[in-house]
């Protein structure tokens, strides 16, 4: 598989799975819906800081955004869906999360 057309599938593939449109992600990034666009349609290659900046947008790192969901292998189905409903939520939802499941911890 090219270089494009992984970016452009996983960008995909994170869009879909948070609910963000390309406007969002835009607003996200600050990046114009024309630049994604360009990287959806495989017509363009981000540099390494724009993928940074998507990352950034998805709360993931560079690392995970190429590995793709296949560092999750060795997890059990309940910590599986975890992180799969994590990986939906907004930033502060996120942070309210944490705060619970911290108090939880005595």
């Amino acid at each position: 598989m090219r270089t494009e057309e992984y970016i452009s599938m996983r960008l995909s593939e994170l869009c879909r799975k948070r609910g963000y449109s390309k406007y969002r992600l835009s607003q996200l990034t600050g990046m114009s819906q024309t630049a994604l666009g360009n990287i959806l349609a495989e017509e363009s290659i981000p540099t390494i800081p724009t993928l940074e900046k998507i990352c950034d947008a998805f709360g993931i790192s560079l690392a995970q955004f190429f590995a793709g969901d296949s560092g999750r292998l060795d997890l059990t189905e309940e910590q599986s869906e975890i992180l799969e409903i994590w990986d939906g939520l907004e930033t502060k939802e996120r942070e309210i999360l944490l705060s619970f499941i911290r108090s939880l911890k005595k």
